[in-house]
């Protein structure tokens, strides 16, 4: 068994059916592994939801870095990548809405580790987004990276529930249309 597997397959899980399916006996019988074999690498099912999370931030750090290594793409391009992403997923029948606050909201407890581990993923995608704010030399980098944010929040939370394709164009849109706006009050264009 290997570990990446196992995690790939729950995340999958959760993507199409949601946090309230998960169990290790479902997971067991999806990757076809004896429960109790499952067990001694997560007891439970919170262990392996908090394995799982860590996981898919792990695999989103590493595309944000490969993206930001990009000389292909200009910044602009590279904050509008993540809905390029989110349709490609959404067409594969797999919904990212946002596992991170899903999971909190599933266990409500702010002091869990689960609770951390959204509050990086949260302060990684926000950091990136400004870093490239800056680059571009957005005036108001740190509102226009929150609203860039929020609209990407917004996105997410609608695919956990609505799960249609058209969400992620209209928040490309609206994302695209946030940038635009800020490159011409940087151009004093608004004024």
């Amino acid at each position: 068994m290997l570990r990446e597997q196992v995690l790939d397959k729950t995340l999958n899980l959760l993507e199409q059916r949601g946090l309230a399916t998960l169990s290790l006996e479902t997971v067991a019988e999806l990757v076809d592994i004896p429960l109790n074999e499952l067990r001694r690498f997560w007891p439970d099912a919170e262990a392996l939801l908090y394995d799982s999370l860590r996981y898919h931030g792990e695999q989103i750090d590493i595309w944000r870095r490969q993206l930001m290594l990009d000389e292909s793409l200009s910044a602009p391009q590279k904050l509008l990548a993540r809905y390029k992403v989110l349709d490609e997923q959404v067409r594969q029948q797999r919904y990212p809405g946002c596992l991170f606050i899903a999971a909190c909201t599933f266990f409500p407890d702010s002091d869990m580790p689960i609770h951390q581990l959204a509050q990086q993923q949260k302060m990684a995608s926000y950091d990136y987004t400004l870093s490239l704010l800056q680059e571009m030399g957005s005036d108001d980098a740190e509102m226009v990276a929150q609203q860039m944010e929020l609209i990407l929040e917004g996105c997410l939370s609608k695919l956990l529930v609505k799960r249609q394709l058209n969400d992620v164009e209209v928040a490309r849109r609206l994302a695209e249309d946030v940038l635009n706006v800020a490159r011409c009050r940087e151009h004093g264009a608004l004024s």
